[in-house]
């Protein structure tokens, strides 16, 4: 099947995945569309740790070439926490808006310099049983002191992007993908991705 997988169950994630796969003209299929249920557990401490096996596991699954993400934010302040516990900061079950209220808790008091953080996002490329490339990126930044912006998902609305003076969630999703770490790291995937789907061609 000449198409990529693009493994993750986030909307957010998958949003932006499939506008980054249909500007390079690649054709994608979303777990649904499989009709595969996600259930891959992430245990790793390293976001390539968890980025690898997910991408093995759904190209396993699936038979399909598979890219799959792990992304988390890093706030110096904090020791880059929540870094791979991004998803779960503050315990189970909370929403983004209960998150975004834990991580701004833990950092009353710290000041502008001190409030400086990154966007970190590792890909992996993989196809049954082998990782064909993963790539990094980073969008750099600063933690707000509220909420601002609704034009994001997880902690975009607290994130502000130094060359824009926003946060990620006012931005347009053009201006986004510009800055966004998840594009970084698919941009430098894209060669490696034609490539693999080429093969599948011959």
């Amino acid at each position: 099947m000449r198409k990529l997988l693009l493994a993750t169950s986030n909307p957010g994630k998958l949003r932006e995945l499939i506008r980054l796969a249909e500007t390079y003209d690649i054709e994608w299929l979303s777990l649904p569309d499989l009709g595969i249920s996600p259930s891959h557990e992430e245990t790793g401490v390293l976001l390539v740790e968890n980025a690898i096996p997910k991408a093995l596991f759904y190209a396993e699954a699936s038979g399909c070439l598979t890219l799959a993400d792990d992304s988390g934010l890093e706030v110096d302040a904090l020791g880059t926490l929540p870094g791979v516990d991004t998803a779960t900061f503050g315990g189970p079950g909370l929403s983004d808006g209960q998150r975004i209220h834990a991580l701004l808790n833990r950092m009353k008091g710290i000041d502008w310099v001190g409030r400086k953080a990154r966007f970190r996002s590792v890909l992996a490329l993989a196809e049954r049983g082998r990782v064909l490339a993963t790539a990094e990126g980073v969008c750099d930044g600063w933690i707000a002191n509220y909420p601002i912006g609704t034009n994001d998902f997880g902690y975009g609305s607290i994130f502000v992007v130094p060359e824009q003076g926003r946060t990620l969630a006012e931005l347009t999703q053009e201006e986004k993908s510009k800055v966004s770490h998840r594009t970084a790291a698919f941009i430098k995937l894209v060669p490696r991705i034609q490539d693999a789907l080429s093969a599948l061609h011959v």
